[in-house]
């Protein structure tokens, strides 16, 4: 999707924030004192230190990165400012506050140095969001970073939704058309509301805008399942009493509010970036302090015990319905049904060793090297061989939902009860749900807080694993 890289806005901000701290602390040094050998000093590392964790504990009171498409010059200066003052605000208390055992001590820092301290400070931060806004503007003026969308339903509210596009393309929308039943004589009408699932699917839309009052009910539910089904995002254009159940976040176009369905935390690039990071370091730690002797020792158990490679390898179904190769460590006899058939309970296929691999889940130990390869997530949905996500996505509700967000080696339908055989349509509708709880409620402890309970398992034992 051409619009996905927003998110990375927030990342490129802070990471512009990380940058004006540390200059302006070496060149306020510099000014000052006329050189930089002293800069490394125990107490300007400490307040350099602060510096950081002050300006982003402020950064994120004021919510600073949660950034919108829709945004212009004056909201940008005056949301730097705020951060800027209660910044500068929080400095100078902290400093008054604690005694000269600390931060006061001779004198420090000195006042000279503060004062050009905040003023390249406050220079870098707004030079650097108005040089980044300016530069997205001329690229989504030129057709990058735009997102496709349609509108269903021929409304005041949508009309006015795409004079707001047409104004400002600046925002990085491409208006496609809207599909209506009764409006065929418009020019902008494309289609009808049942045209709408071919075109989404031939033109690849990012996102519809739906105007609840111009759809039938049937007509309303449909799409809703359709979209969660072959994730694209779904906003509404609020009209009382119109909208069905849900969860919703509100978001804004210009002064027109809509609802976006399907917010997800995993969305904001800062959560990614906390997930993403903790992957790679739970990861190499589990391959340096673990992985490194397990499975040599895993492996000659494999391969006294059956013919057949050691590790095994299957195509699977990642983010955005990507097919990536899954790593685990082999547990069946080689045979020509590993890709169609899941295993089961009692399955003859499964050896010996494989048994004790798949009840006590150290055949998904190699998935690690997955995840340092950007693959999987160590918490998330499990992936799916491509038969059964073919199979599931035309029998199963909303399963196409859980391809949001990354796969993970263990994911919270497993530690609940969902793991391993989902023959019944019972167990991968639970898998579902739970699968689509998460997503929507990500949190780092809740990621905690499954790993611990996969640990558990493993250890005492999974009246669901075989």
């Amino acid at each position: 999707m051409p619009g996905l890289y927003s998110k990375y806005i927030k990342f490129t901000h802070a990471l512009g924030d990380f940058v004006a701290i540390a200059v302006s602390a070496m060149a306020a040094y510099y000014i000052a004192q006329g050189e930089l050998t002293g800069f490394l000093t125990l107490l300007y590392t400490k307040f350099f230190l602060f510096s950081l964790v002050a300006w982003f504990l402020c950064a994120a009171l004021l919510g600073t990165y949660r950034f919108s498409r829709v945004i212009n010059t004056s909201t940008i200066i005056l949301n730097a400012l705020k951060l800027l003052f209660l910044y500068i605000l929080f400095v100078e208390a902290t400093l008054n506050i604690f005694d000269s055992n600390y931060l006061r001590h001779s004198n420090f820092p000195p006042r000279l140095y503060l004062n050009i301290n905040y003023t390249i400070v406050a220079f870098i931060v707004l030079a650097w969001r108005l040089v980044v806004f300016s530069i997205i503007k001329l690229l989504r003026r030129k057709g990058y970073n735009y997102r496709r969308i349609i509108i269903a339903g021929y409304g005041q509210a949508g009309i006015e939704l795409r004079n707001q596009f047409k104004k400002h393309p600046e925002y990085g929308y491409r208006f496609l058309g809207f599909f209506d039943d009764y409006r065929t004589d418009q020019k902008e009408v494309v289609g009808t509301i049942e045209d709408i699932y071919g075109f989404v699917l031939k033109e690849d839309v990012d996102e519809i805008y739906c105007c609840p009052m111009e759809l039938e009910k049937t007509q309303l539910e449909r799409l809703i399942d359709f979209v969660d089904n072959h994730f694209v995002r779904m906003k509404f254009l609020p009209e009382v009493g119109s909208m069905p159940d849900g969860k919703f976040k509100i978001d804004f176009n210009d002064l027109l509010p809509v609802l976006i369905m399907r917010s997800m935390p995993l969305d904001d690039v800062i959560n990614k970036t906390i997930k993403r990071t903790f992957d790679i370091v739970f990861s190499i730690l589990v391959l340096v302090f673990i992985l490194s002797w397990l499975i040599p020792i895993l492996a000659i158990l494999i391969r006294l015990d059956s013919k057949g490679p050691i590790f095994f390898k299957q195509e699977r179904s990642g983010l955005d319905n990507s097919v990536f190769k899954c790593w685990k460590l082999r547990t069946m006899y080689v045979n020509d049904e590993a890709n169609l058939h899941q295993a089961r309970k009692g399955d003859k296929r499964i050896t010996p060793v494989g048994a004790f691999l798949r009840k006590t889940s150290l055949d998904e130990l190699p998935q690690f090297f997955n995840v340092l390869a950007g693959h999987m997530s160590v918490v998330g949905p499990r992936p799916h061989m491509l038969k059964h996500t073919e199979e599931y996505s035309q029998t199963v509700d909303k399963f196409m939902v859980r391809h949001f967000v990354k796969p993970g080696i263990t994911g919270l339908s497993q530690v609940r009860g969902y793991r391993g055989d989902t023959s019944e349509a019972y167990q991968i509708r639970g898998r579902i749900k739970l699968d689509i709880f998460y997503l929507e409620n990500w949190s780092f402890i809740l990621d905690l807080k499954i790993i611990y309970y996969t640990v558990y398992n493993v250890i005492y034992g999974d009246e669901h694993a075989f």
